[in-house]
């Protein structure tokens, strides 16, 4: 229920902030009797393309939070060793990283960990109380330097602006075939007929799932970034070998769709070309492939 109504909240806000902006722009009148005003179109695809990616990563946090049950652990008063151990490792290794010490939450469920947030110096890791029982210190020191690589790599950012880009794109030409197949060929000169409509739905369905592939391609590099800089801050390729090697093994939690390319395993979408996370086999051969320093 959390999701379903985190998902509507989220897009009646983007609908809210576009209905604002294109009306006071003037952008959203792309299409005249003169024709089609491509400039103006391109405009109107870059506020589409980029406003829903960008407000999901500016209320990520808070989303996550709010979404998967998270407790955010209090630095001044931890509520136990387990709390002030995981709050300790999180820092020292975002002090080793060279960000600003992030939130540190626990939440229950099956193995499963991620971090988000919009600002390098200002964003949270969580972890699973699934993923804390099944693994061992060294493994969970592992998958939290993997999430502050993913922090410092500034992945959450670049994943915002790929995600508006690709949108940009399937809005725009969305409506450029729309426009061709409505007064080209079926000819209606008289406004925007049921062709353009119906040809914009399809079209965004169809180009839609080639940027999702775009995406998810992005995802998988960054998920084998994120392994190669937890060897990084530990100085070891082998926690972050054996903690996936563990993963293997056990069934990933699920995380929100908003942000399930952010956690340390996923199940993959319809296909391995739209899979977040790549197979875990093959991110331990690329770690098994690393220079040891």
């Amino acid at each position: 229920m959390k999701r379903i109504v985190l998902f509507l909240a989220t897009n009646l806000a983007v609908m809210l902030v576009l209905s604002v902006t294109l009306n006071i722009l003037g952008v959203n009148r792309f299409i005249s009797d003169q024709g089609l005003n491509v400039q103006m179109l391109l405009i109107f695809s870059l506020i589409v393309g980029f406003a829903g990616s960008i407000i999901s990563l500016l209320i990520s946090k808070p989303m996550a939070k709010w979404s998967t049950g998270a407790q955010i652990i209090d630095p001044q008063a931890p509520g136990g060793p387990r709390e002030s151990w995981l709050l300790d490792t999180v820092h020292q290794l975002a002090d080793r990283a060279g960000i600003g010490r992030p939130e540190v939450a626990i939440y229950e469920g099956e193995p499963n960990a991620f971090a988000t947030g919009a600002f390098r110096n200002d964003s949270l890791v969580a972890v699973s109380t699934g993923l804390l029982d099944s693994m061992t210190e060294e493994e969970i020191s592992a998958v939290l330097a993997h999430e502050v690589a993913h922090i410092a790599n500034g992945d959450m950012i670049t994943l915002t602006l790929i995600q508006g880009v690709v949108n940009t794109f399937v809005v725009f030409f969305a409506r450029i075939v729309g426009y061709f197949v409505d007064r080209v060929v079926l000819k209606n000169d008289k406004g925007l007929g049921i062709g353009y409509y119906a040809t914009v739905i399809v079209c965004e369905i169809a180009f839609g799932i080639i940027a999702s592939l775009i995406v998810a391609w992005f995802s998988r590099q960054r998920e084998y970034r994120a392994d190669a800089g937890s060897a990084q801050l530990l100085s070891s390729r082998e926690p972050m070998i054996r903690a996936l090697a563990r993963l293997g093994g056990l069934t990933p939690g699920d995380l929100p769709k908003s942000f399930e390319a952010s956690g340390i395993a996923g199940r993959g979408g319809l296909g391995a070309m739209f899979a977040t996370h790549p197979p875990i086999p093959a991110r331990i051969h690329a770690l098994q492939q690393m220079p040891v320093s």
